[in-house]
């Protein structure tokens, strides 16, 4: 997950408000940045905000854990209710006209859960602490997604995974899937991580061997068009930043709720 941006600020009033932003269909609604002719929100406030939306605690380990209760869980889940929803209207469609639907997950916060990372470094990146902590390979799941995977994959959906991970952490996130029950299509087949030593044929209008300069709409995207050139429609495509749904190849988007950072 490599995090050119990130703004503990964008958004994070109206994801405290509720979940307008959230909800499934096209990624319109985009985050902005605060309006310099005003005075930001208080960061301390911002913060005590961010913990209640999340029921935030510390466990008997002192790892920061999200509440199933709080507006974050409910959030997540009106997402997935409408998701099941229209995979199994996908599903059915595209399997009676004899297509191969599919869906895709992005990895950081929308399959595992970096809300102990954000709240221990106060919602900086810094990439060796962010590499230490993927390589402990010990996030807890983002509620109800795993349950999602198997939910698609029990319909005859096919599921890809898209992520801003290197390619190095591969095994830690494969690893880290696994223990909260996200099992199904862990190959290189199926996940696709950010390879900038040696990128792929598809990227290579912008990605070489000596120079990555993809966005991240312009991977995720590029991504997904590779997966349909394969012969899959994607009928589902799932983020929690609007740069991991934009850039089309995916018959709808769901934004997951994320308000500690902001990827451009």
């Amino acid at each position: 997950m490599h995090k050119p941006l990130r703004i503990a600020a964008v958004a994070a009033t109206c994801a405290v408000a509720g979940a307008a932003l959230f909800g499934s269909g096209a990624a319109t609604a985009h985050q902005s940045t605060a309006n310099s002719t005003h005075e930001p929100y208080n960061i301390g406030l911002l913060v005590k905000d961010i913990d209640t939306y999340y029921g935030a605690a510390l466990d008997g380990n002192g790892v920061y854990q999200a509440s199933p209760t709080s507006q974050y869980a409910k959030d997540l889940a009106r997402v997935d209710a409408a998701a099941r929803r229209d995979i199994d209207k996908a599903a059915h469609k595209a399997h009676h006209r004899g297509q191969k639907p599919a869906v895709v997950f992005d990895i950081d916060d929308t399959l595992l859960l970096s809300f102990d990372y954000e709240r221990k470094t106060n919602y900086t990146y810094n990439s060796t602490t962010w590499a230490d902590y993927v390589a402990q390979a010990n996030r807890p799941a983002v509620f109800g997604s795993p349950e999602l995977v198997e939910y698609a994959e029990s319909k005859g959906v096919e599921v890809f995974y898209n992520s801003g991970l290197k390619e190095s952490q591969r095994a830690s996130a494969v690893e880290n899937l696994k223990k909260v029950g996200v099992d199904v299509n862990l190959d290189s087949a199926h996940m696709f991580l950010k390879d900038a030593a040696n990128p792929p044929a598809y990227l290579s209008g912008c990605a070489t061997a000596t120079a990555w300069n993809c966005t991240t709409v312009q991977y995720k995207a590029g991504t997904r068009k590779h997966i349909e050139d394969l012969g899959y429609d994607i009928v589902g495509n799932f983020g929690d930043q609007y740069s991991d749904l934009d850039g089309g190849y995916a018959d709808k988007t769901y934004k997951l709720p994320n308000p500690t950072y902001f990827v451009s």
